[in-house]
Formats: structure tokens, C-alpha cells, sequence
């Protein structure tokens, strides 16, 4: 299975997927967590953020996904992901893939801003979601407000999704 988490930045992709590959891993199943930040650092930050430059980075996610999901391994990725047709290219060609959607919004991203992105880049460079594009998701298999939730609930609400769907194996 390929569990893609998206969203805007601060949304919580990173911290959830950690502890999705963390309760994976200790249950004795093979998975990986692969972050677009990740990606960006293994070619050495070569692309920058327009959206032409976004995309060739989320093509390079989709490729890691889709190997991560023909050799069995789990996969959670984590990535703004914000054009739709890059999302739905991934559904097409990843036969494991479940998009979850960690919707939150913008004003409370920017008061929260744990990585820094938000002061680092306001007024200097467009930012996803503030000038850049974020094409809200229409096809979302879970859908999670994450503002309305503690990041406990969030992460439960994941694990039920995915038992639900892939058996109580996956589960408590």
C-alpha cells in the first residue's frame, strides 16, 4: 500500500508519517517513509518551486511510490502534492494508492509555521497555497480537518482507514 499524505505546509504530513512508518516498522512490516523534502535533498535541491519545478519533483515522488508498491514495501509519502493531475496520475499508475488529505488552514499553518517555511518565504517567493496554487483534492479516499482534531485522533483516524481497507493486521 502507498499511504500519500497532502496538504499544505505545516498541515502535519511529516510528524503523522513518521508515526504511521514508526507503528508499521514495529509491527515487523516493511515500510518507508519518503518525504519531498527528501527527494529534493537526494538531487541535490536542483529544482526550485515554480509549479513546472514542483511537478518534475512530484514525478520523482510518483516513481519512488510506485516502486516502493511493486516490491511490497509500504509506503507513506509526504508532499504538498498540490496539482490534481499529478494526484490522479498516481492513482492510475500505483496500485496501492490511498491520498489523505490533511486539510488545515492557511491562517493557522502560518501562526503555527513549525519548520519556518512561512517566515522564511512570506513576501519573498510564492508559497503553496498563498499565491501558488493548491488544487483542493476531489478524490480523496480520507479527508481529515486538522484543525478540529489532536494529532492522536488525526493519527487514528489513518489507522482505521487503512484497517478497514487492508485488514485488522494493520491494526491494534
Amino acid at each position: 500500500m502507498i499511504i500519500w499524505l497532502l496538504g499544505i505546509s505545516g498541515a502535519g504530513k511529516t510528524t503523522l508519517g513518521k508515526k504511521l512508518e514508526k507503528y508499521y516498522k514495529d509491527k515487523g512490516m516493511k515500510t518507508y517513509l519518503l518525504d519531498g523534502d527528501e527527494v529534493r535533498g537526494l538531487f541535490e535541491n536542483d529544482l526550485g518551486y515554480t509549479d513546472a519545478e514542483r511537478e518534475a519533483n512530484i514525478k520523482r515522488i510518483i516513481l519512488g511510490a510506485y516502486l516502493l508498491d511493486r516490491n511490497g514495501i509500504n509506503g507513506i509519502i509526504c508532499n504538498i502534492s498540490p496539482f490534481q493531475h499529478l494526484r490522479d496520475l498516481a492513482r492510475r499508475k500505483i496500485a496501492g494508492y490511498n491520498e489523505i488529505y490533511l486539510e488545515k488552514d492557511i491562517q493557522a499553518s502560518i501562526r503555527n509555521d513549525v519548520k519556518g517555511i512561512y517566515k522564511a518565504n512570506m513576501g519573498k517567493t510564492d508559497l503553496v497555497g498563498l499565491g501558488q496554487q493548491f488544487d483542493e483534492p476531489v478524490n480523496c479516499d480520507l479527508r481529515i480537518q486538522v484543525d478540529r482534531m489532536t494529532e492522536e485522533d488525526s493519527f487514528g483516524m489513518i489507522k482505521k482507514y487503512i484497517a478497514k481497507k487492508y485488514g485488522e493486521e494493520y491494526n491494534d
